[in-house]
């Protein structure tokens, strides 16, 4: 019975002179007003040509829900909040793992608002600022410590959140995470499958959850293979670019260089072949790269570099469904979700 226009719809033109409203989309539809605010909800007990003839009527007028009235009514703000790291290591980070939320927030509710969180920082206080003011119903966020304080304020706060990383607390909790030790055992065992015999990984800062699980995969496989290995102090991750290149370049003129290389990521990649370049070495003849994969650009640019995927979009997507589930009440047990590289390397 909801879904019978109750009369018929009156002219558009001039409900765009005043802020559209439910009663606004109601009238334009013929719908009650009931009829209209669950079809935006889209609850299931209205029929998919109702919500559809609603949305459409409502992007139309450009209707905006009061959110002030629904947080009133519900307690909810229908608000997801991203601390998003502005780190130029993973090329495609932040665009990447947006869409895929974007994916999994589709036919809800839920908004994204974005917060920088600055290198360095763990944001505790941008963590404490959103749950306090409630200003968020749920919260993603990224590069986990052991111990990570914002994991911890949000377990204790009981406030839904998923993480992009681990930690070591004892507690279980949301997160969706890539092996990194898979990453790193796979590519330095292929360094050594192509004759390697000194392999060298640049770790992310020793602060970071997967610099621990990188250097495990990395240790592990030079220990089976018994070969020699380095894992430099003076460079990470997180360096810039030219302090990569300039390090590379000078330790390839030093005796005991290394002539292979696992990189976590392109940007770290595409700096050791320029400072390997510097010094006149050919990538594929002198040594070779594994790298992690996460856009297109190096593999277009450098065929030679032989790379692992970490899906980005497909990470973002698991990371709002985790979410959601979480948001809903869902309890945490099974909310873990550990993303396996898929390895391809052709035959050597």
């Amino acid at each position: 019975m909801a879904d019978t226009p109750k009369s018929p719809a009156p002219d558009q033109t001039t409900a765009r002179h005043v802020r559209p409203t439910l009663r606004t989309i109601a009238d334009l539809t013929g719908f009650a007003v009931t009829t209209v605010s669950r079809a935006l909800s889209n609850a299931p007990q209205i029929s998919a040509e109702t919500r559809r003839r609603v949305h459409e009527v409502a992007a139309e007028i450009g209707y905006l829900p009061d959110r002030a009235a629904q947080r009133l009514k519900t307690g909810r703000t229908n608000v997801i909040s991203v601390l998003l790291d502005p780190h130029e290591e993973i090329l495609g980070y932040g665009t990447s793992l947006m869409l895929g939320l974007a994916k999994a927030l589709t036919d809800t509710p839920y908004h994204i608002i974005v917060t920088p969180n600055f290198m360095n920082d763990s944001n505790l206080d941008a963590v404490r600022h959103i749950v306090r003011n409630s200003m968020a119903d749920g919260l993603i966020f990224s590069r986990t410590e052991p111990f990570d304080p914002r994991v911890r304020f949000l377990i204790e706060n009981d406030f839904p959140f998923v993480c992009h990383g681990r930690t070591e607390l004892s507690t279980p909790h949301p997160y969706v995470d890539y092996d990194n030790f898979s990453f790193a055992y796979e590519a330095t065992k292929r360094l050594i499958v192509r004759g390697r015999h000194k392999p060298m990984i640049i770790l992310p800062p020793k602060r970071m959850t997967f610099s621990q699980h990188l250097l495990h995969g990395f240790m592990t496989a030079v220990r089976e293979a018994g070969v020699a290995y380095e894992i430099p102090d003076e460079i990470h991750l997180d360096s810039p670019i030219d302090h990569i290149r300039d390090f590379i370049s000078r330790r390839a003129g030093e005796p005991g260089a290394p002539d292979g290389f696992t990189c976590g990521g392109e940007v770290s990649a595409l700096a050791t072949i320029t400072g390997m370049s510097d010094r006149g070495l050919t990538l594929g003849l002198e040594y070779d790269i594994v790298a992690k994969q996460t856009s297109k650009l190096l593999v277009n640019i450098q065929p030679k570099v032989e790379t692992i995927y970490e899906d980005l979009t497909d990470t973002g997507e698991q990371m709002g469904h985790v979410l959601l589930a979480r948001i809903a009440g869902k309890d945490t047990a099974g909310m873990q979700v550990l993303l396996k590289p898929a390895v391809n390397f052709p035959a050597v």
